[in-house]
Order: C-alpha cells, then sequence, then structure tokens
C-alpha cells in the first residue's frame, strides 16, 4: 500500500504551547481516515501542516511532496473541505461553477452540473442566498468533480442537521471514494463516520496516541459487557477502561484473549468513541 501521507515527529508551537508535540503517523492510499482528538488536540494544526498552510518541525511528505515548499504543486492533487465553506458570497452559482472550470486543471464540469441537478441550487442564486445545506451540497458539487488523489475534511458537516449530515457522507462514500482516493476527516460527531472508516487517527496533546486500520481495532480491543459477580474476575485482567450502565459493568481492553473474558458477560468490539475515551483516560494518566 503507497502512503500518501508521512509524518515523523511533526512538531509545532505556538509560545509555550506545544500544538504538534512529535506526532508520527502514515496514511495510505485508498483509505478513509478518521482523525480523532477533543478540542486542542491538535488536529487543525496536523491538517494545516498537511495542506502547506503553516511551518513545522519534523519530516512530513504529502503525495512525495513537502507541503509548505510545494503548497502549489501539491493543490492540483488535493482538496479540502473547512467546517465553513468559504465560498465567495457575492458570486452566483453558475459563475463559482465557471470560475472552478477555468482555475482548476483536473476538473470535470459534468460531474459538477450532474449533481447540482439532484439539489434544490438554482444556477443564478448567489452563495449568500443558500442555506447552510445548499452551501455545503454546493461545496461538495464541486470537490467532487476535482478529480483529486486526497480529500481533507475538517468538520465538514457542523451545523447541518441529521438528513442533511447522512446525505453527505452517502454521497462521498457511494459517488467519490472509488478505491482509489484518500480521504481524511476530522469530526467530533464519530458515531456517524465509524461505519465508514478504514483506519483510525487518535491526537491527544499533539501526540498521537492510536494508529491503527480498524480491522486492527476489532482484532485488538474487546468491550466486554461484566455480570456483576463475575467483574471482579474480569477486572483481574485489565482493563484500560470501566464504567456502569443498565445493572452491568462495561470494560474494554486490550490485547486480551476473546476465550479468557466470554465467561465473564457478553463481548464486542468497543464503539469508536467508546474507545476513544478510554485511550484518553489512559494517556492522561
Amino acid at each position: 500500500m503507497t502512503d500518501l501521507i508521512e509524518a515523523r515527529g511533526l512538531a509545532r508551537s505556538f509560545g509555550s504551547t506545544r500544538a504538534l508535540d512529535g506526532a508520527t503517523f502514515r496514511v495510505g492510499e485508498g483509505r478513509i481516515v478518521g482523525l480523532i482528538g477533543p478540542n486542542g488536540a491538535g488536529k487543525t494544526t496536523a491538517l494545516k501542516a498537511i495542506l502547506g498552510l503553516c511551518r513545522y518541525e519534523g519530516e512530513l511528505k504529502v503525495l512525495g511532496r513537502d507541503p509548505f515548499k510545494e503548497r502549489h504543486q501539491l493543490m492540483q492533487e488535493v482538496c479540502f473541505i473547512a467546517d465553513v465553506a468559504v465560498l465567495p458570497r457575492w458570486m452566483r452559482v453558475d459563475q463559482l461553477v465557471e470560475l472552478t472550470a477555468h482555475t482548476h486543471p483536473r476538473f470535470r464540469r459534468e460531474i459538477c452540473e450532474d449533481f447540482l441537478k439532484r439539489t434544490d441550487i438554482k444556477r443564478n442564486s448567489r452563495v449568500r442566498q443558500l442555506s447552510k445545506g445548499m452551501i455545503t451540497q454546493l461545496h461538495l458539487a464541486l470537490i467532487m468533480a476535482i478529480d483529486a488523489r486526497l480529500l481533507v475534511l475538517d468538520e465538514p458537516t457542523l451545523g447541518l442537521d441529521i438528513l442533511m449530515r447522512k446525505q453527505f457522507y452517502d454521497t462521498l462514500l457511494n459517488e467519490y471514494f472509488d478505491g482509489h482516493r484518500t480521504i481524511l476527516v476530522t469530526t467530533h460527531q464519530v458515531e456517524e463516520v465509524q461505519n465508514l472508516l478504514t483506519d483510525l487517527l487518535f491526537i491527544h496533546r499533539g501526540r498521537i496516541v492510536l494508529d491503527a486500520s480498524m480491522d486492527a481495532v476489532s482484532s485488538r480491543f474487546l468491550h466486554l459487557e461484566a455480570k456483576p459477580d463475575r467483574a471482579d474476575e474480569a477486572r483481574a485482567l485489565g482493563p484500560i477502561a470501566e464504567r456502569k450502565g443498565l445493572g452491568r459493568i462495561h470494560m474494554i481492553f486490550d490485547g486480551v484473549e476473546a476465550a479468557r473474558l466470554a465467561p465473564f458477560g457478553e463481548l464486542g468490539t468497543p464503539s469508536v468513541a467508546d474507545l476513544f475515551v478510554a485511550m484518553l483516560q489512559g494517556d492522561r494518566a
């Protein structure tokens, strides 16, 4: 598998604040990767470094290029959607399509037009007249029409209702992702994307605390809904997290065989949210 992003010891400071603190990770080709972390963990700084928007310490290659020194060439193959769609509010939709067609060499107008036909967006409307959902659809139409190798999404569905969020991710999965393109997404709504992801990157205090495929996560971590009278026996095997709920004790284990845990209750794979909380608690400890 080809690595589209390679980061080694990635670091950046703002005064005494260490936004990135030696982050090391890789993102492969044809993957959908979730970069998950709390506020202030370093997600946005990492994305800015990947997009060539800030200087950094350490080593970073994106599509084989130094993103800060070769940003112009890199942007020919990378697309980005931020939490606020930064589209010129004074422009009409048709003008924006025309501008993109003339400025981006890998823009395919027919794909953009086909997508817009399936929305309620009027071609003569100005961006400022569109709802937030429509602006997101317009931005998505433009992005999907660019034949990019890497798509970076930073809280792309922030402020959208649940129907629009579902439509956004369904469109990405069914119409954009083709097994060769790579999508890197940051979001706090992890429950909505966990079934789309192929890989997880957990970041906390500027450091990567988990870098694993979803298959590796499923084989490495187990969630046990322990029977109350067997909880002490399960606890002796060293869970990384524990909480109570609905008369059962919920535990998450790292690297413990299922056969050893099965007698103590019901087993399953922890959700991305539960696993993140468990690892965050461990990292703080």
